[in-house]
């Protein structure tokens, strides 16, 4: 009955106005309303600190630059073999595996096309097409940045608006195409192993995304899909550098041609990842 009424109260409540005024309230510079939040946040979800440069909660300016903080450079050791394949970020792997006719599995019983999640590009979507992709959930608890998970050279960004479904468990299993409705920032790379999309997947709550290279980008004013273009070599990221972040947790998917890359096997549906670590080699 509980898990009816949360999914019936996503399609009912007005996802935009709340996700925005979320953001106001997390961006608040009140000192006693930020501190409230921050130190109610570490205890109710046990955030471990020490593993953060600023590892003062109360110094944080606004809960939203607690909630991005950084980390220490050797807090997320970057997989260092050239063929490994290293996870964008802190979570619970929703699912991994191979695109089949051109779609991603959500969760049992639902499916959804990578040329939605891509904006309706079709041309970007052939590239994926029988490849392979993984998603993870970053749950409030986790880190929040996004980084890469092989060097590569930035192509294309797309920004396409969408719905803010909350993207836990409950919905994946409950809301039909949840990640292909939402609003997302796609981030088209050229590597070594051939293409790589990142796709940054907006949430209930989250108050924006933000990309290293473009500043934030969702929310955008704008109802319609938006395309940006990049110079070869313009901008360039080395493995395990930053991508971007969520300002309130949400999902990334990664997604590989056909025959480019192997996730490691011991790797499932519902296992914790963190930033950097080994999820598969490039073949």
């Amino acid at each position: 009955m509980k898990k009816k009424i949360f999914i019936s109260l996503q399609y009912i409540l007005p996802q935009y106005a709340l996700s925005r005024l979320a953001g106001y309230a997390m961006e608040s510079r009140c000192t006693w309303w930020k501190n409230w939040l921050i130190q109610r946040f570490i205890k109710t979800y046990n955030v471990d600190m020490s593993c953060a440069i600023n590892s003062i909660p109360t110094s944080y300016p606004s809960f939203n630059t607690f909630f991005t903080r950084e980390l220490k450079p050797d807090a997320r050791p970057i997989a260092e073999g050239i063929k490994q394949i290293c996870s964008p970020a802190d979570g619970t792997i929703s699912q991994i595996g191979s695109i089949q006719q051109g779609r991603i599995i959500q969760a049992k019983g639902f499916d959804f096309s990578v040329a939605e999640l891509l904006g309706g590009d079709t041309a970007a979507a052939e590239q994926f097409n029988e490849g392979a992709f993984s998603t993870i959930y970053l749950a409030p608890k986790d880190y929040h940045r996004v980084h890469m998970p092989l060097t590569g050279t930035l192509k294309k960004m797309i920004f396409v608006p969408g719905q803010l479904f909350s993207v836990n468990d409950t919905t994946a299993q409950h809301v039909p195409r949840l990640f292909a409705r939402n609003e997302r920032v796609v981030c088209l790379f050229e590597t070594d192993a051939g293409p790589m999309a990142v796709v940054l997947v907006g949430a209930f709550f989250v108050a924006s995304i933000v990309t290293s290279w473009a500043g934030t980008v969702a929310p955008n004013s704008s109802d319609t899909i938006q395309t940006t273009t990049y110079e070869p070599g313009q901008v360039r990221l080395a493995k395990g550098a930053e991508v971007g972040y969520f300002k309130l947790g949400s999902t990334a998917i990664v997604l590989f041609p056909k025959d480019t890359v192997n996730w490691l096997p011991s790797l499932q549906a519902g296992d914790s990842v963190q930033m950097g670590q080994a999820m598969g080699e490039r073949l």
